[in-house]
């Protein structure tokens, strides 16, 4: 499908990756609408809670989108308030399907942002989108149900949900970890204090996510479900070492009982087997690419 000139609407507009995928859709040509919680003086936003059914409702019957890509989450796996997951992930992404089938204009794709976490702890190997799900934690499971819920929806319009793993890049929020540690390094601090060291992960690029998004609207693989992911994992102590190695810095760390999670996901790593046979030539930059890029950036 060519996208250029398409009316696209991206839920969490604000967010670290709606910004990335504003970019990427505009690059294409896209007119890119965006839509958030928080109120801002950006052009072609707007402040709609997914909470308030009214008023999505009223939104998207005046913007009718050809495209709408949500983003739009609860994502921090620490946040304390379990309640906040499911309303936000589950019930606000409901009232956005049925906001979407009431506006008046059957959109051309519908792509919702989900998470590998919903494979949890139970599996090992690269986990592929037929991997049963174990959620081992609400906002795993929030994701989960906000999936199961999207089928209902499934034989109105194209939908695609997305499993991204972990993903990363200039401007995430340092209460991730990446963002944590190269913060850290950038100041040249002397300790930094880590949660549990023995987690492994599959990291992408954010740049490289956007791609993936764009190009899976471009395909449109109606009803699919599609990791995105770099099929390697890094450990945190690699981590560790491949910032020590691009700043020559050394930094001590310190393990903070405070800091390590209940039903922690010990190791993801993705199969990307079914993104790169939808969207040709994908791919994501080494992390080592992706840690310079963050760690020097101004």
């Amino acid at each position: 499908m060519n996208i250029a000139g398409k009316r696209v609407l991206i839920t969490g507009i604000q967010g670290f990756t709606g910004r990335y995928m504003a970019a990427e859709l505009k690059n294409q040509g896209c007119e890119v609408i965006g839509m958030g919680s928080q109120p801002s003086t950006e052009a072609d936003y707007h402040q709609v809670d997914l909470l308030d059914p009214v008023s999505l409702t009223a939104f998207l019957a005046n913007i009718r989108p050809d495209l709408v890509v949500h983003l739009a989450a609860l994502a921090f796996v620490g946040h304390g308030a379990a309640d906040a997951f499911y309303q936000v992930n589950l019930i606000g992404t409901r009232h956005l399907l049925e906001a979407i089938d009431r506006c008046g204009r059957q959109p051309d794709c519908v792509l919702l942002a989900s998470s590998a976490n919903v494979y949890g702890n139970g599996s090992s190997g690269r986990l592929n989108e037929d991997t049963p799900p174990a959620p081992a934690n609400d906002y795993a499971v929030s994701k989960l149900s906000m999936e199961w819920m999207a089928r209902l929806w499934f034989d109105r319009y194209p939908i695609i949900i997305t499993r991204p793993f972990n993903y990363t890049g200039v401007g995430q929020a340092e209460n991730f970890l990446l963002p944590k540690i190269v913060s850290h390094f950038r100041r040249r601090a002397q300790t930094i204090e880590l949660g549990n060291l023995d987690v492994w992960r599959d990291f992408s690029d954010v740049r490289a996510l956007v791609a993936a998004y764009r190009g899976l609207l471009q395909a449109c693989p109606v009803g699919q479900v599609v990791n995105i992911s770099s099929g390697k994992t890094h450990s945190l102590g690699e981590v560790i070492e491949l910032c020590r190695t691009i700043t020559g810095h050394e930094i001590h760390v310190e393990v903070n009982p405070a800091f390590v999670r209940k039903n922690e996901v010990h190791s993801l790593c993705g199969d990307n087997s079914r993104l790169k046979a939808l969207v040709q030539g994908w791919q994501t930059p080494p992390l080592q690419q992706t840690l310079e890029w963050m760690l020097f950036e101004e």
